[in-house]
């Protein structure tokens, strides 16, 4: 098998944490902007952090002037109050998670990497309550980009750096649970693999046509499969 780089979305791919998540980023923009504007019917699915504030403030009648102005401050609480907050109970792993990205690890031809609309930081305060950190050296950010669709090539040039190979096509994985996932990387047409276990339904992911679909990672011999396309062969 040829070297793959297999990129993990975060939020309903890998674990949930949404509760907990909804109320700090909340309570930060009430803290920065004085409202949440309409937060509690936005979709969340898909989008990065800086987009989700852009979206969220606009809607409010901010000017992008002002929202340029405020966002670093409510990006910052967010991340402070989420740091403050969270705790194990908070953290739910995906069924399979922990599994499938053991499996995936002993590989020695697959890099794992992250591809998530989190922050960073607010990332890895994600991950740490399921002890899934120590899989993901690095990654591509909402924090390195506002628009999702540009962080499969932040997430190629990182891999390079970090591992000396210059992935391409198919020989590159993003898994997630939206739409958004599986087109982020098309224009680069690596492979894509939706997973049905956040709040797009499996039929909705089917519509764009993923290479693989998987309702979750319970099988993990089936989902290593499909990420990795040995199915296919």
């Amino acid at each position: 098998m040829s070297p793959r780089l297999v990129l993990f979305d975060i939020d309903g791919t890998l674990v949930s944490a949404g509760g907990i998540s909804a109320r700090a980023f909340g309570e930060a923009l009430l803290e920065a902007f004085g409202t949440m504007g309409d937060a509690e019917r936005f979709d969340y699915s898909g989008k990065t952090d800086p987009q989700i504030v852009r979206e969220l403030m606009k809607g409010a009648g901010f000017t992008d002037e002002e929202i340029e102005e405020r966002r670093p401050r409510a990006l910052e609480e967010y991340r402070r109050r989420l740091a403050t907050s969270i705790r194990p109970e908070h953290v739910v792993p995906k069924p399979g998670m922990g599994p499938l990205l053991e499996a995936l690890d002993r590989q020695p031809a697959v890099t794992l990497a992250l591809l998530t609309g989190n922050l960073e930081p607010t990332a890895r305060l994600k991950l740490q309550p399921v002890d899934a950190n120590r899989f993901f050296p690095f990654g591509a950010f909402g924090s390195d980009d506002e628009d999702r669709y540009r962080l499969p090539r932040v997430a190629l040039a990182r891999a390079r750096e970090e591992v000396g190979v210059s992935f391409e096509g198919p020989d590159v994985v993003i898994v997630g649970d939206s739409v958004h996932d599986v087109r982020c990387g098309r224009d680069l047409g690596v492979r894509a693999v939706a997973v049905a276990t956040g709040r797009t339904s499996a039929e909705r992911l089917a519509e764009d046509r993923p290479a693989a679909l998987l309702s979750d990672f319970s099988d993990t011999g089936a989902a290593v499969a499909a990420i990795l396309g040995t199915e296919d062969s």
